[in-house]
């Protein structure tokens, strides 16, 4: 199955219009909460920004010790689960890391296990090629009023669940219609 989760506003965007992404509401549940989620994965599908932006904090958490614990846990989860980066421009090879160049559909639906996609771009295609079985959608009890839209085109979903967390953050789970 092939999972997103996501962070969004209550005006369904993911990031602002100067890419930033302070409004995230987060807590040490909701924050414990993505990581049982994520640790469950099979692997990790990521865009090249998505993959180099967790570069930037997750092979050294330990060199922030001030970081809260729901942090300093996902790290490991991280850097051992395998992970499948998309990229025309660059190749990875480190953190258990292996890239491709374009997405083939009938690639991604062999794959064995949960996935989770993550990165703008990538999940786009992944829209694109029907390829998303669940979506999980962290709702922010925040506004912006305009950014990045986490939906680029109309998408017909069925709920199939919910969960408010103790920071106001409502999870709401989608599947295909």
């Amino acid at each position: 199955m092939i999972i997103t989760m996501a962070s969004v506003s209550l005006d369904g965007f993911f990031e602002d219009p100067d890419h930033d992404i302070g409004w995230h509401h987060m807590s040490d549940e909701l924050h414990s909460h993505v990581n049982a989620e994520l640790a469950k994965m099979s692997r990790f599908l990521n865009g090249r920004r998505n993959h180099e932006l967790m570069l930037q904090a997750w092979p050294h958490a330990e060199d922030n010790p001030g970081w809260p614990r729901a942090m300093l846990d996902f790290a490991p989860i991280w850097r051992d689960m395998p992970k499948i980066v998309y990229s025309r421009t660059r190749r990875f090879t480190d953190w258990n890391t292996e890239t491709r160049t374009e997405v083939v559909p009938d690639e991604i639906r062999k794959l064995e296990g949960d996935s989770m996609v993550g990165g703008n771009e990538l999940l786009q295609t992944f829209f694109e090629h029907n390829l998303v079985d669940e979506i999980r959608l962290y709702v922010n009890p925040a506004a912006i009023g305009g950014g990045t839209p986490f939906f680029q085109k109309p998408n017909a979903l069925a709920l199939k669940g919910t969960r408010a967390f103790d920071n106001g953050v409502v999870l709401l789970t989608y599947g295909r219609r």
